[in-house]
């Protein structure tokens, strides 16, 4: 069997719900240790190292600020390809995850937003400015919260997949707009330091507890998102039987 073929049987066999929740079930505690030994590497770099000689202490909050950050782009990329499964390939899962993500995107949002007023006031002296990074990311926020009210007010599956897919990736022009907004435009917003073509410009007593955090929180995503994904399928099996046994008993009378 060509590298091909068994690439679009390991993929076939995972759009099984059942087979999913095998894997999950011995994915997430791997997973979940993962995630607890990195944070825990990742909190111990981040409150050991020497403060930044002009933001001081408050350097410590680009720890959770820039994860967050990456992590609610990123949640949406997620979303994005699976709006593609849905529409191009029907791919029985992709719904699912594309719903499930949803929800941990808006909170790494909001973590973002937060923890960035938090640290933007000591540096711009205000909690907030309606510049290109700031009002894209918010707007981001709010595309989630759309996306979550779509999916809970439809009481059609198939229907809110279609219609959620489409708009995922309408939304998707928003990304781009995220991350090239400090170089399109003017704003108090620092330029990339860490992803740029020619290396990083941070100090790597810095980097490597940004890094570290960057990837425990990556793991959690994945973590959670798995395990809500677990108990969509989960939740879907059961309003499935309950709506079977609805149709018998009305059979019966």
């Amino acid at each position: 069997m060509s590298d091909n073929s068994l690439a679009i049987t390991k993929l076939s066999d995972l759009a099984n719900p059942t087979r999913f929740l095998a894997l999950a079930a011995r994915l997430i505690p791997w997973l979940a240790c993962l995630t607890a030994v990195a944070f825990a590497v990742g909190l111990y770099l981040s409150f050991t190292t020497e403060g930044d000689y002009q933001q001081g202490e408050t350097v410590r909050i680009m720890y959770v600020h820039v994860p967050a950050a990456w992590l609610s782009m990123m949640c949406y990329t997620v979303m994005a390809v699976s709006a593609i499964g849905t529409l191009v390939w029907r791919h029985p899962l992709a719904d699912v995850s594309a719903r499930c993500a949803a929800p941990l995107g808006a909170a790494f949002t909001l973590i973002a937003l937060i923890t960035g007023s938090l640290w933007g006031k000591p540096m711009w002296g205000t909690w907030w400015v309606w510049d290109a990074r700031l009002t894209s990311v918010f707007i981001l926020f709010l595309m989630y919260l759309g996306l979550i009210a779509l999916n809970r007010s439809m009481d059609d599956p198939s229907k809110a997949a279609r219609v959620g897919a489409v708009l995922i990736l309408v939304g998707f022009v928003n990304i781009p707009i995220i991350k090239f907004s400090v170089e399109w435009w003017n704003t108090l917003h620092q330029p990339a330091s860490v992803i740029r073509m020619d290396g990083p410009t941070i100090d790597a007593e810095f980097l490597r507890p940004l890094l570290v955090m960057a990837v425990a929180f990556t793991l959690l995503f994945f973590t959670l998102h798995i395990a809500a994904m677990r108990n969509e399928i989960w939740r879907r099996r059961v309003n499935a039987q309950r709506r079977l046994a609805a149709r018998m008993a009305g059979r019966e009378q």
